[in-house]
Parts: C-alpha cells; structure tokens; sequence
C-alpha cells in the first residue's frame, strides 16, 4: 500500500468514525467501517487488494 493510499484511509476512516458518534443510528455502520479503514491503514495491508491483485506502490516502491 502506498503511503497517500494509507494516508487517504486515515482521513476517511477518521470522518467515518466521527459520523458514527455523533450522528448515530445507521452510521454506526460507517463507524465500523471507519475502523477497518484505520485498521488497514495501520497495518499497511488490505486483504481485498491481495484478493483482487491491486497495487497502489509505483514501481519504484514495490521493488525496495
């Protein structure tokens, strides 16, 4: 994953989760989500782009 990927998960999922408490009721789906953004963000890996063979490291990157 590369880093403006992790940092735009970090961004999103912070927003995601803000909805989820102060809003409530249906978004506490977004607060989940939310969290899994942040998750992967953190562990520098997202299990759907291994599935679906997605690489957002330039090659540069995926080389070092």
């Amino acid at each position: 994953m590369a880093f403006w990927d992790a940092v735009v998960r970090v961004l999103v999922g912070a927003i995601l989760i803000w909805l989820g408490i102060e809003k409530g009721g249906v978004f506490v789906i977004a607060e989940v989500v939310g969290f899994i953004l942040m998750l992967t963000a953190i562990l520098n890996f997202c299990p759907l782009y291994l599935i679906a063979g997605i690489s957002t490291k330039g090659k540069e990157e995926a080389t070092a």
